[in-house]
């Protein structure tokens, strides 16, 4: 209580500098609407902190994994306080990507072949000029995956690599077939069942620094049409309507699945959670419109000693906007640059267990 008693304060403190900045008292003529107003910042300030600013539900498969993020990645166990203006989720979902900053980054393309015939799109940040991590042999390397069209230009991925390069890391950025720019030689793209490619890219930078960290980051799910006319109907695939739709139509053809639902099953992480190995942090809002409450797996995460699920009652998808004008830092940056950080510099106390 004496928490929400200096939230509040420190809320109405905010709220009415703001007012006293933005609103004409000649507009107001005797002040009463000024209190009016500020009467109304006041309860919703109240309303605001007892229903909307609340801490995330963290639920991991063992008590060491537990311990391990409330030590080293506090923010999953803080208290999440979406934009006050904007904290229902399809404000979150639709504005971040206008609000958002996006930090200038000099990429270094690779195209790398795949057994098919086809290629990949990596874009590289290398951080040559990195402090705490001179030797590039060795400098920890995190591999960035974009989410469904998303290439390495999305402002999340910019700013994942500008908070890697304060921390002295290497970044590279998975573009999926097609996205980014590059010639698609194979009827062929990408869906959320299909990990064939992300292998392909994992075998390829390890490789280069076989002796470096290397860590992965995805976010959501992370087409040149001339390719498919003769396996696909396009016309058929672009009059569709919905996600569903076109995932009908195209993906689970395109995949060999004889149904859309026998595709959704294959994509699904329920069937996979149980054979994950390493440790995996999933930040995923209730609220996220694209990935509902009811389809997150805590059942399944439960069960596996290596799987965190962390999950806020608000944020949107990819959305997690704070602050009064989120131009900068979002939650889900600050929950990335803690968790990366812990996993190399704290990661060998859970092999360790």
């Amino acid at each position: 209580m004496q928490r929400l008693a200096m939230d509040l304060r420190m809320l109405s403190r905010e709220l009415s500098l703001y007012l006293e900045h933005q609103i004409r008292v000649g507009f107001f003529g005797s002040g009463v609407g000024l209190s009016l107003i500020l009467g109304f910042s006041v309860a919703y300030a109240c309303y605001y902190l007892s229903s909307i600013a609340k801490k995330p539900q963290l639920v991991t498969g063992g008590e060491s994994f537990n311990r391990f993020l409330q030590n080293h990645c506090p923010v999953v166990t803080e208290t999440y306080y979406p934009t006050v203006w904007c904290w229902e989720s399809r404000g979150q979902t639709l504005l971040r990507p206008f609000i958002t900053s996006k930090p200038p980054v000099q990429y270094r393309n690779e195209l790398i072949k795949t057994a098919d015939g086809g290629q990949i799109s990596l874009d590289w940040f290398d951080n040559d000029n990195s402090v705490c991590y001179t030797d590039g042999s060795t400098r920890p390397t995190i591999l960035l995956l974009p989410g469904l069209t998303g290439t390495s230009k999305e402002s999340y991925i910019l700013h994942m690599i500008h908070l890697s390069e304060e921390l002295g890391y290497r970044c590279v950025v998975f573009n999926n077939r097609g996205v980014a720019g590059e010639n698609l030689l194979t009827p062929r793209t990408y869906c959320c069942a299909n990990t064939e490619d992300l292998e392909t890219v994992i075998h390829h930078v390890h490789s280069l620094y076989p002796s470096a960290p290397f860590l992965a980051a995805g976010v959501s799910m992370g087409g040149h049409r001339h390719m498919f006319v003769k396996q696909i109907d396009m016309d058929h695939v672009m009059k569709a309507k919905s996600i569903r739709e076109f995932d009908k139509r195209f993906t689970s053809v395109m995949f060999g699945y004889r149904t859309i639902d026998d595709y959704y099953t294959d994509a699904s992480p329920n069937r996979r959670l149980n054979s994950v190995g390493i440790p995996v942090l999933c930040l995923n809002s209730v609220d996220d419109v694209f990935s509902p409450s009811h389809a997150i797996p805590i059942e399944t995460a439960k069960q596996n000693p290596n799987v965190a699920l962390v999950l806020t009652s608000y944020g949107g998808h990819i959305g997690f906007l704070e602050g009064i004008w989120p131009r900068q830092c979002t939650y889900m940056d600050r929950v990335f640059k803690q968790f990366v950080q812990a996993m190399v510099e704290h990661g060998h106390e859970l092999f360790n267990m």
